[in-house]
């Protein structure tokens, strides 16, 4: 008798429906908990009761419907523009306002709206040979991969080691006849901070050249926080020079992944985002993003998750929210040995550790034992090693148990010490080049580490010392090649 069930996702013969959905629920029994309010990143949670289900329902409605061509589903042509809408009306534009003309598209994630935004800019100056793009060294890493996918070279400008921040001089400094695209953060993913995005824009403005603000983090609850009255600087389309927006609606939208909106100022700096091509046989092709075949369930869900929540409701979840950070702050100040590396003015508590008996790749460890998953950051020019905490609404009934766990693992990390590897490994770190790395070598660091195909380790401290010892080249070649060992085809 065939074994219709198997290991693998095409059995010789079909399995009921019912035994599927088992085998998925008892996968996810070994992820992260994307509800409860103990995950502090990837997901994004408001605890509101029954949104999960309207979005689902909203999911499959248009789980068939394809955005490849809005004259035949206008249903989801309509739901874009009301996202686009949406997004611009919060963000300083629309009607009555200093950028009446706004118009956006949207995409499937934060990253792809940076690339986007990246090749709008780059496509609507075909003079350059080599055209540039200016980004604070905070920017988030898809500015990176976009300007590795669409062969622009990447100008970085640091950041002030104290308000985390960069300054316009410098970027002002950075930008070159060959540049096409200025960034900053509102806020920036590591540390939660809003560039100085007036200044920035400034300095573009004054230099020709396109700005970008990358509010797909938090950019969608500044303006709730602004509304609750915390002092929240200007950063969206009413700040002069500010030419194009993206902002994640999987994020503090809270609506399911994946959803971004990216903005332009205008129609006619949008233009050079699209792609159009009928120099072939078939079907006349044009695409405002990358994708073609595009499912409309996410900006269903997305559709549906803004109109159940309403203005009233993002903003008692704001509320909720920055009474979530300030709680978790307090909870980092009362341990010795952990500081603040910024005051929230966010969505964001990150913090670093003064006592070098404290190592923050334990600590991190001795959170996820106890149930609370945090984001380790290695220590980066002058920046310290850091944990990342994304609040969401619904972390707020959590907070007061957060204090005294985080207290508790304090005191495990200081009691097991710092993550000691051994010289020759560490040696290895320090001095081998990404060219240098034989799939011998690879497999036997990854057997010292812990790593096996599809599987990784119980605790990532001993992973995360030795890439923290590496070279950041060197930093990038292993994750590649770590991360390449989890991903093994199940036969």
């Amino acid at each position: 008798m065939t074994d219709t069930a198997g290991t693998g996702a095409l059995p010789v013969e079909g399995v009921p429906a019912a035994r599927v959905l088992d085998e998925i629920r008892a996968l996810r029994e070994a992820d992260r908990p994307t509800h409860g309010g103990r995950l502090f990143a990837y997901v994004y949670d408001p605890g509101v009761a029954g949104l999960d289900e309207l979005a689902q329902a909203a999911h499959a409605e248009s789980a068939h419907v394809n955005g490849l061509d809005p004259t035949a589903f206008p249903s989801l042509l309509a739901m874009e523009n009301a996202l686009v809408g949406a997004a611009a009306r919060l963000l300083g534009g629309g009607p009555g306002t200093s950028a009446p003309d706004v118009v956006g598209s949207v995409t499937s994630g934060g990253t792809e709206s940076l690339i986007l935004a990246v090749k709008a800019a780059r496509d609507a100056r075909p003079d350059p040979t080599e055209p540039r793009i200016v980004v604070p060294v905070s920017g988030h890493a898809a500015f990176a991969k976009a300007a590795h996918y669409l062969r622009v070279a990447l100008d970085p400008v640091p950041v002030d080691p104290v308000t985390l921040r960069p300054a316009a001089a410098d970027v002002a400094a950075a930008i070159r006849p060959e540049t096409v695209l200025v960034v900053a953060s509102a806020p920036s993913y590591a540390h939660g901070v809003v560039d100085p995005v007036a200044e920035i824009a400034a300095v573009a403005a004054a230099a020709g050249v396109r700005c970008h603000v990358d509010a797909c983090f938090g950019g969608w609850t500044l303006p709730w926080l602004r509304r609750l009255g915390a002092p929240v600087p200007p950063f969206d389309f009413a700040v002069p020079g500010v030419t194009s927006i993206s902002v994640d609606l999987h994020k503090y939208a809270y609506a399911p992944k994946g959803v971004s909106v990216l903005l332009h100022r205008d129609p006619g700096l949008r233009a050079s985002q699209f792609f159009a091509y009928a120099d072939w046989p078939g079907y006349t092709m044009v695409n405002p993003v990358i994708a073609s075949t595009r499912s409309g369930g996410p900006i269903a869900a997305a559709y549906a998750t803004l109109r159940h929540l309403g203005e009233d409701g993002y903003l008692r979840l704001a509320a909720v929210t920055r009474d979530a950070v300030a709680g978790l702050a307090d909870a980092v100040r009362a341990v010795g040995g952990l500081r603040l590396l910024a005051e929230p003015e966010s969505t964001v508590v990150c913090f670093a550790a003064d006592d070098p008996g404290l190592d923050l790749f334990v600590l991190v460890d001795e959170l996820t034992a106890r149930g609370w998953h945090t984001q380790p950051q290695l220590a980066y020019a002058g920046l310290p090693a850091s944990v990342h905490l994304t609040v969401t609404a619904a972390v707020a009934p959590r907070v007061a148990e957060f204090g005294p766990a985080l207290a508790e693992a304090a005191a495990a990390a200081r009691a097991a010490g710092p993550v000691v590897l051994p010289p020759e490994l560490l040696g290895l770190a320090g001095s081998l080049t990404p060219e240098a790395l034989t799939p011998d070598l690879i497999a036997g660091l990854a057997a010292g580490l812990g790593l096996g195909a599809g599987a990784a380790p119980d605790r990532m401290a001993a992973v995360n010392t030795l890439l923290q010892a590496a070279p950041v080249r060197l930093r990038e070649r292993l994750l590649v090649e770590f991360v390449g060992l989890l991903q093994r085809p199940t036969w």
